[in-house]
């Protein structure tokens, strides 16, 4: 026992001497590189004690007022290279998308090979990476393919407001966040599945909680990144969580494709033309380079009842809020779709471009509360240069789209909530205009945006429309509805909970 105490602490004395004269190394180099100016650095650590706390986008953005708007750090053993304003996100991801275009892998994704067919994680050169994306592009999130699904997102926006009707006419509170979330992911499972999720009880909490906790976890700032030394231990135990929550939900798709391989396998199966039956008969039919297994198959549909239902179920409930704090903002957006819906309950996706406030309304809440406040972490794949400073090769990228969205040189007022900033304006968030990017840009963006984007605007519409609110607790709660939680999206720290009221429209 005590021969092992010697040789550990020997361990972790070669160690912490080789991680010194390594960073002595590599502070060295930066200084004759030219890297992009950052705060002082202590042996070993680097800055990792400048980014304590639980909102590192905002530890990130105190540090740029000082080092400036492309600013680096070092974060234990690895370079970051932080990104700060609309015009270096775009040497980042528009003018040198090649050399940033991968991603930066957590070691907490790394669990059931999720980091090795993950649409999200795969290198963007990968035949695999062309190949999932030009499916999904195609079959899924393609102006035609949107067209064709109009109706079943219709539907699910009529089963919201019958949902929210149910709690209107009882005189009840309700959990705003979960009747999003539940009409996105059933939105999402009858698109994969041809499954209705109509449930908005305990089956769909369970889900929520596997996407919220894998999202949230994603997120945590993690000791095996800082120093991958220690990720074969998982000292915070961040990946084994993460691989609990990944599980279940790999568990649920392998049990919808089993379950639709043996249908498939009977004589008088009708074909369902969801995307299950695309993927399976790719899968089946194609070679080569078009060929899909079912291990593909199986972590594409995660990832997209991840991205499908998480980002816009949560940018939905921090609307309502914001709306909720201001009534004047609210009236106006009821009196604009009284004008134009009219009597009609559903607004219709080609009622959107008739709403100008509803537009700027979504464009104010994507910038004031972004969903993924740093944009997904990429790495450099070889060493570049921008505004004179070397980016080294392997650096990890970090776009704090948060610090661009509270610079105030950019936006007047940037701490208020002012859909009417928008009005008027060329900005959209598809990617173009750098000071709005909440879905990224470049070859990363998120190609879910065209589906969430029409289906959000729609929920908040409706939910608008339909009914009167009043938020649980009134003024006592108001200063709790902002409070956040970081993670790989930014979601709320206490839900939602509001009393609607029916309107006679």
């Amino acid at each position: 026992m005590g021969g092992f105490i010697v040789l550990s602490v020997a361990f972790v004395a070669a160690l912490s001497c080789a991680v010194f004269v390594f960073s002595r190394w590599s502070d060295s180099r930066r200084r004759r590189a030219k890297f992009p100016p950052g705060p002082p650095r202590l042996p070993i650590l680097g800055n990792i004690l400048q980014l304590v706390g639980s909102d590192p986008h905002k530890s990130f953005a105190q540090l740029a007022q000082t080092y400036g708007a492309l600013m680096s750090l070092k974060i234990g053993t690895q370079v970051a290279v932080v990104a700060s304003s609309p015009e270096i996100a775009m040497e980042m991801m528009q003018r040198h998308g090649q050399a940033f275009s991968n991603r930066s892998i957590p070691d907490a994704i790394k669990t059931h090979g999720h980091e090795r067919v993950s649409w999200n994680t795969i290198p963007a050169d990968s035949t695999g990476w062309k190949r999932i994306r030009r499916v999904g592009r195609e079959k899924l999130f393609s102006r035609q393919a949107l067209e064709r699904s109009e109706g079943q997102r219709r539907e699910r926006l009529r089963r919201l407001a019958d949902h929210v009707r149910g709690f209107s006419e009882q005189g009840r509170v309700m959990n705003v966040g979960e009747a999003t979330f539940t009409t996105m992911t059933d939105l999402v499972f009858a698109t994969l599945f041809s499954v209705d999720l109509a449930d908005y009880g305990a089956a769909n909490k369970e889900l929520r909680e596997h996407v919220n906790s894998f999202t949230r976890y994603i997120g945590v700032p993690n000791i095996s990144d800082f120093f991958p030394i220690f990720a074969p231990l998982d000292p915070q135990g961040i990946r084994r969580k993460v691989g609990y929550h990944l599980g279940s939900l790999l568990d649920f798709a392998q049990s919808m494709i089993d379950d639709r391989l043996r249908q498939r396998r009977e004589s008088d199966y009708q074909k369902k033309n969801d995307f299950l039956d695309t993927l399976l008969d790719i899968s089946m039919e194609g070679d080569g380079e078009d060929h899909l297994s079912i291990k593909e198959i199986r972590h594409f549909c995660v990832d997209i009842i991840i991205a499908g239902s998480d980002t816009s179920a949560a940018t939905a409930e921090w609307a309502m809020a914001e709306l909720l704090l201001h009534p004047d903002k609210l009236e106006k957006l009821k009196a604009e779709l009284k004008s134009v819906v009219g009597e009609r309950s559903i607004v219709e996706e080609s009622d959107i471009a008739r709403l100008p406030y509803l537009r700027a309304t979504i464009n104010e809440v994507l910038r004031f509360h972004p969903p993924a406040p740093l944009l997904g972490p990429r790495v450099a794949v070889e060493e570049t240069h921008i505004n004179g400073y070397t980016i080294p090769k392997h650096a990890r990228i970090i776009v704090n789209f948060w610090a661009i969205t509270r610079d105030p040189s950019i936006w007047k007022d940037p701490e208020l909530f002012e859909p009417e900033r928008f009005l008027g304006k060329d900005i959209d968030f598809e990617g173009q205009h750098f000071e709005l990017i909440p879905f990224g840009s470049g070859r990363r963006i998120c190609p879910g945006m065209p589906l969430a984007s029409r289906m959000l605007q729609c929920m908040v519409a409706t939910l608008c429309h339909n009914f009167d609110w009043e938020l649980e607790g009134g003024a006592e709660s108001m200063h709790l509805q902002r409070e956040d939680v970081f993670g790989l999206a930014l979601q709320k720290k206490f839900p939602l909970r509001a009393k609607p009221k029916p309107i006679e429209l």
